[in-house]
């Protein structure tokens, strides 16, 4: 299935499985870095550099979280796309808009990028205007970056992945993308019983871990805000709100975990963060978009929790 838009025919979005059922997420396409060194294709210099985004997707809110700790809002301005997500893949709208092609679909950013692109449309995208192309697509590798290079207006010294914790920062985020970060869409996205029941499993492991772990500190190494955190909270944020219902992840809700529902509100509390977080567009895209989980697209209401 497709559509066709100026005479491109453009494919669905459409989600790869084993052959036991279980959601299988494709590598990200555009993997360029930025530089400081002067050499760099894409070297960090202001007016240059533009991020397609989405404030429905945990990958793109932990760029948008960096984006606004640091204050990198002038060096990196963003456009962000529609919630709801069907056949046209992400789109832009009236109210979400193409502020540097006035596109209709995020598909022609690609296109604009590598004529011929035939991968799969996703957000964040870190695009340099000047070059013409998509620098980076990979939203573990952009918020790297982005720590190391980006000219900052707040936490000049503060680092997000210092020397000395990335062993323990690494170790953190292998085992919470593996089991919580895509987990919970290995949970939702599963088509057998034992793909699903594996995922569950996993994910709740990981879960009960978090908690005793947060117990002892205020965050998630090293007693300081890093990578780690930033790639653990989009997730939390969304759990009781989207995957405990939407995606079967069903065993406990997250306020169900003290520890670590209160380290969910002490990151909620940091500067900026709040306003990076919308449930109302987060809500709207998983129950929105994903029809063959909620074929009618119905939105509820609840539920009732903070914030």
């Amino acid at each position: 299935m497709g559509y066709s838009l100026n005479g491109v025919w453009y494919g669905t979005q459409t989600w790869k499985r084993s052959k036991d059922g279980a959601f299988l997420r494709d590598e990200s396409s555009f993997r360029a870095q930025l530089g400081s060194d002067g050499a760099s294709t894409h070297p960090a210099d202001t007016n240059r550099y533009h991020l397609y985004i989405s404030r429905a997707c945990p990958w793109a809110h932990r760029v948008m979280m960096v984006r606004t700790l640091l204050g990198l809002e002038k060096f990196l301005p963003a456009s962000f796309v529609d919630p709801i997500m069907h056949d046209k893949g992400w789109v832009f709208s009236a109210e979400h808009q193409d502020n540097v092609f006035g596109h209709e679909t995020l598909h022609q950013v690609y296109v604009a990028a590598k004529s011929d692109y035939t991968g799969r449309v996703t957000v964040p995208i870190l695009f340099d205007r000047q070059v013409g192309t998509v620098v980076n697509n990979e939203s573990s590798e952009i918020i790297r970056m982005l720590n190391r290079v980006a000219p900052r207006t707040k936490r000049d010294k503060v680092d997000l992945y210092p020397s000395e914790l990335q062993s323990e920062i690494d170790a953190w985020n292998d085992r919470i993308y593996a089991e919580l970060n895509n987990g919970v869409y290995q949970c939702g996205f599963a088509t057998t019983q034992a793909a699903y029941q594996t995922a569950v499993s996993a994910l709740f492991n990981c879960l009960d871990a978090l908690e005793v772990h947060l117990q002892r500190r205020s965050h998630l190494v090293g007693e300081q805000l890093t990578e780690a955190d930033i790639r653990l909270f989009p997730t939390l944020i969304r759990f009781d709100a989207v995957y405990h219902g939407h995606f079967k992840c069903n065993l406990r809700k997250l306020s169900e975990y003290p520890a670590i529902y209160g380290y969910m509100k002490r990151i909620y509390a940091l500067e900026g963060i709040a306003a990076t977080c919308d449930l109302s567009e987060i809500k709207a895209h998983y129950y929105g978009s994903h029809l063959t989980i909620n074929p009618t697209g119905i939105i509820p209401m609840g539920p009732a929790i903070w914030p």
